[in-house]
């Protein structure tokens, strides 16, 4: 006969399933609530968590020196400036020797464009200068009638450039109190925190200051190796201003995808300016090759063990992250997935049982052997 489903059964599992679904709807309404706070906080969050990614940067030079005698405050102070001066010397690095070639790269922009208007004029395009004439005079037409666009657009731009002022000196200085006090914050959290939490919440935060500080690491190791496989590429074709170029891919590897595409941009256009067209398309297949092998290869088997996330678990954050935020979505995507997986751990330790120690052999009693049914008893003398 077939099994009939049985009543009691079937209530509990429903039962069982919409008591969970209530569950899980409960969390996803208070996490959309926390995104939606946080994302009306984010001109404060937005400096701080630059200040934290700053921090992990910065702090092993900083406990070297408090470990040798300095003070907190001294110590703070002296890595800031260090850090400063060497922000300023990558800017330098980049923009002076770019500066100083400025007139062979202007005539070179000049003799391309030349080059350009000369093989559209030849078959098979046939581009006379009449026609070139009348593009242009259509471009400046479209040009005036958009100025209003253009004014717009400038005034946004300007206010995205003091946006980014007024953050950059925010982070700076949440990184020197981070840097002076910041060892100081758990017992200061513990001792505010109630009950279990005073241990918890400490534990899930050294953690995840650990997290931060690998994947810092992580990003700025892939960095080197772009920036040197890159310039090993531009050396070997005989690109000038190598080394600013190189350092340009370093500086900006800790932005993803609009990093990688504006560095690769500069190369090439200076490639093309510079030694031609044929030496222009070499460079690109260097930078698109080695940018494929970092994406896919570097960063995913590099963060995958300093951060112990799987390499498709990362590709999938960064795309997620890009889908949902843009740039800033794709730069937090991994070390966010990366704090989900560490807290997701620790509740699993906690919530899990503990292991069943063996029992202690002499914490039992030896039992006495039966005397044998067959041995004849002992007679007292």
């Amino acid at each position: 006969m077939p099994a009939t489903l049985s009543t009691t059964k079937t209530r509990a599992a429903l039962r069982t399933s919409a008591r969970i679904s209530a569950e899980m709807l409960l969390v996803l309404l208070m996490s959309a609530v926390t995104l939606w706070i946080l994302g009306q906080m984010w001109s404060v969050v937005w400096p701080l968590v630059v200040a934290l990614l700053l921090t992990t940067l910065t702090w092993p030079v900083t406990r070297f020196l408090r470990r040798h005698g300095w003070p907190p405050a001294l110590a703070a102070s002296v890595v800031t400036l260090l850090f400063l001066l060497v922000a300023a010397g990558i800017v330098v690095l980049i923009v002076v020797p770019v500066v100083s070639q400025s007139g062979e790269l202007a005539t070179g922009v000049v003799n391309g464009i030349k080059q350009v208007r000369a093989w559209a004029a030849g078959p098979p395009l046939n581009i006379g200068n009449d026609q070139v004439t009348s593009v242009l005079d259509t471009a400046i037409a479209r040009l005036q009638d958009s100025v209003g666009g253009i004014v717009s657009a400038t005034v946004t731009g300007v206010g995205t450039v003091v946006n980014g002022l007024v953050t950059t000196v925010l982070a700076l200085f949440l990184m020197f109190f981070f840097l002076k006090d910041g060892p100081r914050f758990l017992p200061w959290l513990t001792r505010q925190l109630p009950g279990r939490l005073a241990g918890d919440v400490p534990t899930v935060a050294a953690r995840g200051w650990d997290t931060l500080g690998a994947f810092v690491r992580s990003q700025a190791f892939v960095g080197l190796l772009d920036a040197v496989f890159i310039g090993l590429g531009l050396w070997i074709v005989g690109v000038p201003l190598v080394f600013p170029l190189a350092v340009l891919t370093f500086v900006t590897a800790f932005v993803p995808i609009v990093g990688a595409l504006f560095a690769g941009l500069v190369a090439v256009l200076i490639t093309l300016v510079s030694n031609g067209p044929t030496d222009a398309l070499i460079v690109l297949a260097i930078i698109v090759a080695v940018q494929q092998l970092e994406g896919n290869v570097f960063q995913p088997m590099v963060q995958s063990h300093g951060l112990g996330l799987h390499a498709g678990v990362i590709l999938l954050a960064v795309t997620l992250g890009a889908s949902l935020a843009g740039i800033v979505g794709s730069l937090l995507a991994v070390p966010v997935a990366a704090l989900i997986a560490m807290v997701w751990n620790y509740l699993r330790e906690q919530l899990s049982d503990p292991p069943r120690e063996p029992e202690a052999a002499a914490a039992v009693p030896a039992r006495e052997p039966k005397p044998d049914a067959a041995a004849p008893a002992e007679k007292p003398a």
